[in-house]
């Protein structure tokens, strides 16, 4: 006898991110150097020659991570990756980053015609926050650890706010959960009236028990659009997916809508198996000349760089339909 609901079509949801069917658009493989994995990358467009360009988080066989740049005409194909890393470790110089540089952020600042690029320096007291600044992505200024640890997953707003730089960033305490704060600063080295962004929900939620930033915020119309991972734990271990929030133009620190449920998680191959597993995990996105298509790009299972784009537009309409309005 056959089972009552065969006939019944399943469900879909709606998807929002699309993945590329060229992905993964980059992997170990494609580098001009020995290296064990490419993940976690940061994107923008180039301001003189609209190339894309990703630095991606790159892991010798160490263990230890350092970035390195890949620009492309279209950012898809054709990379032209750096020949030797892009910005190494400096024990002596910068001890902030003894075991390593991760996971970075770029954002494009209009007022000092530079790029600021917030990354997770590995110190041997814990991973924190390290800000670097660079006009061609070959000299480099470096700002040292502007978080101590524990903190990560930091990007830069474009613009001021009263005058002050403001920076989304994820402390992360001794007990409890990990939220994501918001910090200003006048000059970029010295940074206060810490608020807290995000709660990581608790219970059976998708984002209970830690969340951080995905890319930059993006500007809209609306406010300032954030996707953000949340971090579930399973019997299995940690399962990372990405969700939407919604803050004021021009009051970051003010919630307008935070999507309910995840729009975005580890499905194909290459982000289900790697060096960890069930991850997908955005550093970088590129808006299209078209100012709606969006490209995010993200590290699959901590083993490659996979491309997904969405329309804004689509992604702020589902955002009013299914804001987060109840208790965690």
């Amino acid at each position: 006898m056959s089972s009552s609901h065969t006939s019944v079509p399943h469900p879909r949801y709606e998807e929002l991110l699309k993945r590329h069917p060229a992905n993964p658009i980059l992997v170990a493989a494609d580098w001009p150097y020995p290296v064990n994995s490419v993940f976690n990358a940061g994107a923008i467009r180039l301001a003189d020659t609209h190339e894309t360009l990703l630095l991606a988080r790159v892991e010798d066989r160490r263990g230890l991570s350092h970035l390195c740049a890949a620009r492309s005409p279209n950012g898809v194909t054709d990379w032209t990756i750096d020949s030797t890393p892009t910005l190494l470790p400096n024990r002596e110089e910068r001890p902030e980053e003894f075991w390593g540089l991760e996971d970075p952020r770029i954002t494009w600042i209009p007022e000092w015609k530079k790029y600021a690029i917030t990354c997770t320096a590995y110190s041997q007291g814990g991973p924190g926050v390290a800000l670097k600044t660079t006009e061609d992505f070959k000299q480099f200024e470096h700002y040292e650890m502007i978080m101590p640890p524990e903190d990560k997953d930091a990007a830069m707003f474009p613009r001021r706010f009263g005058g002050h730089w403001a920076m989304i960033h994820r402390p992360v305490p001794a007990a409890g959960h990990a939220h994501i704060w918001i910090s200003f600063s006048p000059d970029l080295r010295h940074w206060g009236s810490h608020k807290v962004l995000l709660h990581a929900r608790h219970g059976g939620w998708w984002d209970a028990r830690k969340i951080g930033l995905c890319n930059p915020p993006i500007e809209t119309e609306e406010g300032w659009l954030l996707l953000y991972h949340g971090v579930r734990m399973t019997a299995s271990g940690c399962l990372y997916r990405i969700g939407l929030a919604l803050m004021d133009l021009e009051n970051p620190i003010k919630l307008i809508y935070r999507s309910d449920e995840w729009i975005f998680g580890p499905q194909e191959t290459y982000e289900r198996i790697g060096d960890v597993q069930e991850v997908v995990f955005p550093c970088g996105a590129v808006v299209d000349d078209d100012g709606d298509t969006l490209r995010v790009y993200y590290g699959g299972a901590d083993s490659c760089i996979g491309l997904a784009t969405a329309s804004i537009k689509k992604l702020l309409t589902w955002l009013k339909s299914h804001h987060y309005e109840g208790v965690d």
